[in-house]
């Protein structure tokens, strides 16, 4: 992959390598500052889930910061909308989460691995309408609502680590890029915030593939796209109707061992979208 997206002008063999060390440098810088901004958010997040919103912006700010120190501005942070290619992805956004879902849980849920439980509501309604009503208020409403967090997270994740590491000549830096992800969320898991099924090391292996396998899925949108909206909207639309939607229908004693991020089904599908997307020919577009 020879797309470059750091703001070095110049060109031949020493501005390659020129660029290749303002992106080591920049990536750095980035996790000197990541990892103290995360211990905080951990830290914090622990005493009061209040301060999650904090924890999520630590990458953008991680990011924005390092960009203000090295004077990079933001150009490759690809904020244009990025015309038809950027439009054309809001099916895939708004329906990829839901057709996870219904895979995933759908099998859980037939199968009995986990229960399929209404949650109370002021509605008295047959459990299926309030669920699709749930569901597609989610899609959009609580996608919309969910950029708040979610943009925090893209700014630092694919809109800084995924260009500065393809800069920096890393092998595979959208697998790269989604292991450093994954590895950001364990802290929460290992103290049991956040989708600590049965299992612990279990659920963290499983969780680095089902967040590996998405972070694969963002990174490319970003890339074909030329743009950072879509990361924002598919972060922010998997939040919203898997965590908002499918696990507040889902119960029982093993909810978090088949179901959730760190659930084994989860897991399988999103490897299978992951590996299935990936054979299919990859044009990256450069703003």
């Amino acid at each position: 992959m020879k797309t470059s997206f750091g703001s070095t002008s110049v060109r031949g063999s020493d501005g390659e390598k020129e660029r290749i060390r303002l992106a080591r440098k920049g990536l750095l810088i980035f996790f000197a500052m990541l990892i103290p901004l995360s211990m905080l958010g951990y830290v914090l997040t622990m005493k009061s889930p209040i301060f999650v919103l904090f924890l999520m912006w630590t990458p953008g700010l991680s990011s924005i910061f390092t960009r203000l120190l090295l004077r990079e501005g933001i150009a490759d942070i690809s904020l244009r909308v990025g015309g038809r290619r950027t439009w054309r992805t809001l099916p895939f956004i708004l329906l990829f989460p839901v057709v996870i879902g219904l895979v995933a849980y759908g099998i859980a849920w037939i199968t009995g691995l986990v229960q399929f439980v209404t949650p109370d509501t002021y509605i008295k309604a047959p459990p299926i309408v309030i669920f699709l009503g749930l569901l597609l208020t989610h899609m959009v409403v609580g996608t919309i609502a969910g950029l708040i967090g979610s943009v925090g997270e893209e700014l630092g994740w694919r809109g800084y680590l995924l260009p500065r590491l393809i800069d920096a000549r890393v092998p595979y830096p959208m697998l790269t890029s989604g292991i450093i992800w994954g590895l950001w969320h364990l802290p929460l898991m290992i103290a049991g915030n956040y989708y600590s099924g049965p299992y612990l090391a279990l659920s963290a292996f499983l969780f680095m593939i089902t967040v590996t396998s998405f972070g694969y899925i963002i990174g490319r949108l970003r890339l074909t796209t030329g743009s950072i909206w879509p990361a924002f909207f598919l972060h922010a639309s998997w939040n919203a109707v898997i965590q908002n939607v499918f696990d507040l229908f889902s119960k029982g004693e093993n909810v978090l061992l088949w179901t959730g991020e760190s659930g084994i089904l989860v897991a399988l599908a999103l490897l299978t979208a992951a590996w299935i997307i990936s054979r299919r020919p990859m044009s990256v577009r450069r703003l």
